[in-house]
């Protein structure tokens, strides 16, 4: 937060598909393993780059997995299934998504940047689009028969 392109921390099951996302103070080992810890389940597997701030997982009861960048790797097969499980690319590609959705506001105070995080977070989430839905964020009576 000190610089005026605050770090956002991001976690998405790949089971669920629920994306979890927070701006932090810092992108420091102690802060993402807090932030995995709280926005993860017990022992379930992360997968992460090489980066140095995620080598201590395990001691939170997180298994990790890593791809590294560094020497072009981008996916791995671990059980010679012809399916690369070990990857990041889902994380990867929502970190693009939201650079081009804060883009288009030409530059975000810092102040106001987790309640654009928190929009970007929402559209990710929301599944299905519903009458009823848009009722209740027009703030109109909900209607109880099968009309459209």
């Amino acid at each position: 937060m000190a610089n005026d392109r605050p770090p956002v921390a991001g976690v998405v099951g790949r089971e669920s598909g629920l994306l979890r996302l927070r701006v932090v103070d810092r992108a420091d080992g102690p802060t993402l393993r807090e932030f995995v810890r709280r926005m993860t389940w017990p022992t379930v597997l992360v997968y992460t780059d090489e980066w140095a701030a995620y080598d201590r997982l395990p001691e939170v009861s997180r298994w990790h997995a890593t791809v590294c960048h560094a020497a072009g790797e981008w996916a791995r097969d671990e059980d010679g299934d012809g399916i690369n499980e070990d990857h990041d690319n889902t994380l990867e590609g929502i970190w693009t998504g939201l650079r081009n959705y804060l883009r288009k506001f030409r530059g975000v105070n810092k102040v106001y940047l987790a309640q654009y995080v928190a929009v970007f977070l929402w559209a990710y989430n929301i599944k299905t689009v519903t009458n009823d839905f848009l009722r209740a964020l027009l703030d109109l009576e909900v209607s109880t028969d099968d009309r459209p």
